[in-house]
């Protein structure tokens, strides 16, 4: 069986280079020094540039609800670090910017190439539970019109298809697989009409593309 190919998820900004797959940072090519936790929180105002990510976000997110830390010590020593890997200041924040009251904004431009893609199974709304295999075959033949764009890395459908009857959000489901974009989409089949659709999203900005 053939295997994914392995692939590097990474965002750049500025001199800098976040190594999203690895948890690693690069400035010009040499690895910056970032521990685990304040990447984390790195990763997640990256996956939203522009947007306050407030505190109380991060603490659902990075710090476990049974973990029992001072987590504003604890999020302020992860935002210094930060700061300090970036070579950046609070009174000059050239990347991350305090907004007082609420949490972080990520405001340097950031260029996140689209290198991966899942394509979830089209979910059958027929109402009838023989037509499923019109939203499999579709989908199959989705999946091989997405896999001729070049430099473009569709996970399998193997992969894919554990999230088919999964309630999680796409964000979670797009961290799993470690991909970039999902397409997600129905069949609706009737005696006259399929009636496919079919939408393209960055689950990390919450748009359809």
């Amino acid at each position: 069986m053939e295997q994914d190919r392995p692939f590097r998820l990474a965002i750049r900004f500025g001199d800098f280079e976040a190594d999203l797959s690895a948890g690693k940072i690069y400035r010009l090519g040499a690895r910056v020094k970032l521990q685990k936790q304040p990447f984390q929180v790195l990763r997640t105002l990256l996956e939203r540039p522009g947007d306050v990510i407030t505190r109380a976000e991060l603490r659902e997110r990075i710090w476990a609800s049974d973990t029992f830390v001072d987590f504003d010590c604890g999020l302020n020593k992860a935002i210094n670090r930060i700061r300090g890997a970036l070579s950046n200041s609070a009174e000059n924040p050239m990347f991350i910017e305090t907004v007082p009251g609420m949490g972080y904004r990520f405001v340097a431009p950031v260029e996140r190439p689209v290198i991966s893609l899942a394509v979830l199974t089209l979910e059958n709304l027929s109402g009838n539970s023989t037509q499923d295999y019109w939203a499999e075959g579709i989908t199959d033949e989705l999946i091989s019109e997405i896999t001729k764009i070049v430099n473009l890395r569709i996970i399998s459908r193997a992969s894919a298809d554990r999230f088919k009857a999964n309630r999680k959000s796409l964000i979670e489901i797009s961290r799993e697989l470690g991909v970039d974009l999902v397409v997600q989409g129905s069949v609706a089949v009737s005696d006259r009409l399929i009636r496919i659709r079919v939408r393209l999203i960055d689950p990390f900005r919450d748009e359809h593309l």
